[in-house]
């Protein structure tokens, strides 16, 4: 009986020999044959073979195909050079109905049955343990001496005929310290499910507790661990289950088929194509994925941005990378609620500057062309002036529909929480992330105040509360945008703000965001976020995490995105209109600022070309 701490140098065809000779006291493949490549196996009707094979390929993530069999064929060629798949996995499952009705060691007795089957070996996680230690990370499970974890997700794969089925994910415990090299060493090994799906908070996922598998064994995190998910090739074994095929087999998970291929085909990729991680949520614990070019590119929509034309001292407000993680947060979002409106001019009706609204229209046009929720909260004074503007941003094209416009005057002690929230239940927001835009922001006395130190807070409805309430609802980040100091959200930046703007002792914005981006125009923050949404949508890298390696990409839809970004001659119209309703200039620098001798507000020609 062989056992096995012995078995991870030993060649595949040895393994397999030993495996049909039923001489292994394990109970899965995890560690043995280090490098090579491992396979999930899943046997059908040749009937139902050509629609497993789409939905292989709509689902390359969880179900990267290695090889399909002709019928009745039990070699696999082009995997192994003398394996018979009714031997050579570890154990067998046996479905009927989609029922699980037995495990097997043995698929002979079935021999006449598998005459009209036809074998998929698709690729296994297994396979890239051997990257990942030598990227000096350890794998839990296989220091644990069990099988990995393996959990039910409520993330629905794309449906192909009768195979439809929820994504599958195996998690492994990595160091924080380790998530950068975790998938780095495993993006390339796309045979082997590639980088991770997600990382953080299991109940994102559906998971509701990491101590019960629903496949597999629970693995232990050691302090300082984070959960990382990779897509897990036995979602083919619940698409199985759901087609309720009258005979089906599987491998038993873990129980993996051993090939002769080795993981080395990995493919040399540039330095713009390596993966960051980012951390955008401690409540629930949250990173994302994205590619160094695309977070370069922002970077540099953030430098741009950061233009001070008059010289107010922003510079000192700046905290980097801002920007990238308020768009990383957003481009998660499903649910997107903005606000602005600063009645700087308090002597004339309307007081509204003209500094805010075309930003947060920038913003909402690209949420509405990612087909996310977007609605707008501003001052019920304001509400009709709001209405208009969205009325007339629709019919010139700068908004595809309008966008919903509310309003909160903060009632009663719990009115922020009913209103961000179904029924003030924290476990079901309305919102996934809050967005504010050159809004007037409340200062440490309570009240709100204008460049000039002027009280303006008979103005101004109390939607700071929400961005407080926000604080205290897991799931729900904010991003404030400003140029100034005393906008909403810059409270993350209010020592700054008191030690180096005019007037910042008093008129500093207390309340914070998670995300401060800070512009030397607010509107320059609101087309920059709209910009760096494309970025991040055009990232093959980000776009696979954010659909979880399930589907198709989303590049198809690039045109539609481009056609929603912000350009001088929608600033232009959107100006224009604003002027028509009486809302006043309350910047001294607008369209004639220039970059590279174009002006500044030509996102086609500087951000867009230049950046993208």
């Amino acid at each position: 009986m062989f056992v096995a701490g012995g078995l991870k140098s030993l060649l595949p065809h040895v393994l397999r020999r030993i495996i049909r000779c039923n001489r292994l006291g394990i109970s899965n493949t995890s560690g043995m044959a280090e490098g090579y490549k491992q396979a999930n196996v899943v046997i059908l009707h040749k009937s139902l073979a050509d629609d497993f094979e789409k939905f292989c390929h709509a689902n390359a993530g969880p179900l990267p195909l290695l090889y399909r069999s002709k019928p009745g064929d039990w070699k696999c060629p082009s995997l192994s050079s003398d394996s018979d798949i009714r031997t050579d996995c570890l154990q067998y499952r046996i479905y009927e109905h989609g029922a699980c009705t037995g495990t097997l060691k043995s698929l002979k007795e079935y021999s006449e049955q598998l005459k009209d089957m036809v074998t998929f070996y698709l690729g296994c996680s297994f396979s890239f343990e051997k990257a990942v230690q030598n990227a000096g990370i350890p794998v839990r499970n296989v220091e644990q001496k069990c099988n990995v974890s393996m959990y039910k997700t409520a993330v629905p794969c794309y449906s192909i005929s009768t195979f439809c089925c929820n994504l599958v994910v195996t998690m492994r415990p990595i160091p924080e310290s380790k998530l950068e090299a975790a998938t780095l060493a495993t993006s390339e090994l796309k045979e082997a499910h590639g980088a991770p799906i997600h990382m953080g908070d299991p109940g994102l996922l559906g998971i509701q507790d990491l101590s019960k598998p629903d496949y597999g064994d629970p693995v232990h995190l050691h302090p300082g661990d984070i959960p990382v998910f990779w897509a897990c090739g036995v979602t083919g074994v619940e698409a199985v289950i759901n087609c309720r095929a009258p005979l089906a087999f599987t491998h038993s998970p873990g129980c993996m088929f051993i090939t002769d291929l080795k993981n080395d085909n990995i493919t040399v990729r540039s330095s713009r194509e390596v993966p960051q991680v980012h951390c955008i949520s401690q409540d629930p614990l949250h990173y994302s994925i994205v590619s160094a070019e695309a977070a370069q590119k922002i970077k540099n929509l953030e430098t741009l941005i950061g233009i001070d034309p008059g010289d107010r001292g922003i510079i000192h407000l700046h905290r980097q990378d801002e920007l990238l993680k308020a768009c990383l947060s957003m481009s998660h979002a499903r649910s997107v609620l903005i606000t602005t409106g600063f009645p700087t001019h308090f002597t004339y009706e309307p007081p509204e500057e003209n500094d805010g609204p075309p930003g947060a229209l920038a913003i909402a046009a690209i949420l509405q062309a990612l087909e996310k929720e977007v609605a707008i909260v501003t001052d019920q004074r304001a509400m009709n002036l709001n209405k208009k503007i969205i009325e007339e941003a629709v019919q010139l094209g700068i908004l595809k529909r309008p966008v919903p416009l509310l309003s909160y005057q903060g009632e009663s002690a719990d009115s922020a929480l009913m209103f961000l929230c179904e029924n003030g239940n924290p476990g079901r927001p309305r919102f996934d992330h809050l967005v504010a835009i050159e809004r007037a922001g409340m200062a440490a006395d309570g009240n709100y105040y204008n460049a000039r130190k002027v009280n303006i807070k008979h103005l101004v409805d109390p939607i700071d509360e929400l961005f407080l309430a926000a604080q205290t609802i897991p799931g729900v980040t904010t991003t404030g945008v400003g140029d100034g100091g005393n906008e909403l959200g810059m409270g993350k930046v209010k020592d700054a703000v008191k030690k180096h703007i005019k007037n910042g002792d008093v008129i500093a914005c207390d309340v914070e965001a998670d995300f401060t981006v800070v512009a030397g125009v607010s509107n320059w923050g609101g087309y920059a976020i709209a910009c760096a949404l494309y970025i991040l949508s055009t990232c093959e890298i980000h776009d696979r995490y954010l659909r979880k390696a399930v589907g198709f990409p989303q590049i198809s839809k690039k045109m539609g995105w481009l056609s929603a970004l912000p350009s001088v001659t929608k600033e232009e119209k959107l100006l224009k209109t604003l002027v028509r309703h009486g809302v006043r200039s309350g910047k001294t620098a607008s369209l004639e600022m220039e970059v590279d001798g174009l002006p500044f507000y030509n996102t086609h020609s500087v951000m867009i070309e230049k950046l993208l």
